[in-house]
């Protein structure tokens, strides 16, 4: 009677733990299939973008759609140029100034599709893109990629998930 009651238990658990968000590190390896990089990313739930370090970005039309062309800024690039079509334009608040009581100011970014891969997660997600290079970290993963990865952040935790494997 006690193994019907622990199997009886367990099969209601089970539908509560699969809805469950995977949880992973504050920062993560992150696949970028279409760019052939793994990047060390930080997974940061107070940002609602995804944020890739680049340099010469430049918009441009082609067939009558918005473009954009980059390079990447991150170490050990080579300096090929990548091609993607414009998403869309973002509007991102700039940091404010540590004691600063000035109005915040505000830089429009170009936001790609990108498909990323995170432990076997393949998702496509926005990223915009900007010079990153002066951080740590050349990918940020904000919120809206968090929620489509179906996950939560433990931030005591540090690449909790295996090399990206899509």
């Amino acid at each position: 009677m006690k193994t019907v009651l622990a199997l009886l238990a367990a099969a209601v658990a089970l539908p509560a733990m699969a809805d469950q968000p995977t949880l992973y590190g504050r920062y993560e390896y992150i696949q970028l299939p279409q760019l052939g990089q793994t990047l060390k990313a930080k997974m940061d739930t107070g940002a609602m973008t995804a944020s890739l370090s680049a340099r010469d970005i430049e918009q441009f039309e082609r067939d009558g759609q918005d473009w954009v062309r980059f390079r990447l800024a991150v170490d050990d690039a080579d300096d090929q140029l990548f091609e993607k079509p414009l998403a869309r334009i973002t509007e991102i608040k700039n940091r404010a100034e540590e004691g600063s009581t000035a109005k915040p100011s505000y830089s429009s970014r170009p936001v790609v599709n990108m498909d990323i891969c995170l432990g076997e997660e393949l998702r496509t997600i926005e990223v915009n893109l900007t010079d990153r290079s002066h951080f740590d970290y050349p990918l940020l993963i904000g919120a809206s990629a968090i929620r489509k990865l179906d996950a939560a952040i433990d931030p005591s935790n540090r690449y909790t998930a295996e090399r990206p494997s899509c």
